[in-house]
């Protein structure tokens, strides 16, 4: 896979740069699928390419060489390439309190292969006993569980940042923490959250409830990129299932709940398959 994002507007019948398709057929390789956006009145171009390749005529290295040429010469803002059968895994951690139906169905998809990760420890300022369902599991696959108890006072955020230290990006998978700017600037790298609501209706706590109360007809869960607005980073994926009159308050949390654990798993699929660019400073390109 191979993601690119050039500052430059292209032909519009033009489907990618051509030194890009020219490198890969010289090289032997095939492409399988091209996606290309090119905003309106915009100076920029996104593309996303599916490749397959002779690594004995292609090696890692050299792509990387050829890629990188290539970046070089249209100015490219970013240009990201992973070959899943020889790269490593993205590594995370995964943040997580009280509710854990999120971080459940995430280490159920990591056992079975639908999320393609690394998950080096999960980080929770909620205590679990030994035994407890998530720590039996943990313990069973060999993945640290740290127990943080926070405060006002002390979020514990350097603790955090040590044990994170190492990771491709962070999961929150309800950890109901806000972040500080300190943190967000020391790790540096992506956070992925999800929000129990639809944003940019009911963020913060109990969504819920606010959602009940405003008789809404359709719920969902949003999974964004964290910044330092409350619930207000570039949204990766979002989803919805309507309701009625008939649902109560605890048939839209199981609603929701269900919800969450889709569109969290799908969101994390899409970032690391390279299916998400930045665009423009508070949206993104989700191929």
């Amino acid at each position: 896979m191979f993601q690119f994002f050039l500052p430059h507007a292209w032909n519009p019948r033009v489907s990618m740069p051509p030194n890009l398709s020219d490198c890969i057929a010289s090289r032997g390789g095939n492409i399988l699928s091209a996606d290309v956006f090119v905003p309106q009145n915009k100076r920029v171009f996104y593309s996303r390419n599916v490749f397959v390749f002779d690594p004995v005529m292609w090696p890692r290295m050299q792509m990387e060489e050829d890629f990188l040429r290539i970046s070089k010469t249209f100015n490219a803002m970013r240009s990201v390439i992973r070959v899943p059968a020889l790269d490593p895994k993205y590594k995370i951690a995964i943040l997580v309190a009280k509710q854990d139906h999120c971080l459940i169905d995430l280490l159920h998809g990591w056992q079975d292969g639908r999320l393609s990760v690394d998950i080096t420890c999960v980080i929770s300022n909620h205590y679990r006993s030994p035994e407890n369902e998530v720590i039996r599991f943990l313990d069973m696959h060999g993945v640290p569980y740290h127990y943080l108890r926070t405060t006002a006072e002390n979020k514990r955020e350097e603790e955090i940042l040590e044990l994170v230290q190492n990771t491709d990006f962070l999961v929150l998978a309800r950890s109901m923490r806000i972040l500080s700017s300190f943190f967000l600037r020391s790790y540096g790298k992506d956070i992925i959250n999800i929000h129990h609501g639809l944003l940019p209706s009911f963020s913060g706590s109990n969504p819920s409830k606010q959602a009940v109360d405003a008789g809404v007809k359709l719920i969902g869960a949003t999974s964004h990129f964290v910044t330092e607005g409350l619930d207000a980073g570039p949204i990766i994926e979002q989803m919805v299932e309507r309701v009625s009159h008939r649902d109560n308050l605890q048939s839209y949390v199981q609603k929701s709940e269900n919800l969450e654990k889709q569109c969290l798993t799908s969101a994390i699929r899409s970032y690391c398959e390279l299916r998400v660019l930045p665009y423009e400073k508070k949206n993104t390109v989700v191929f």
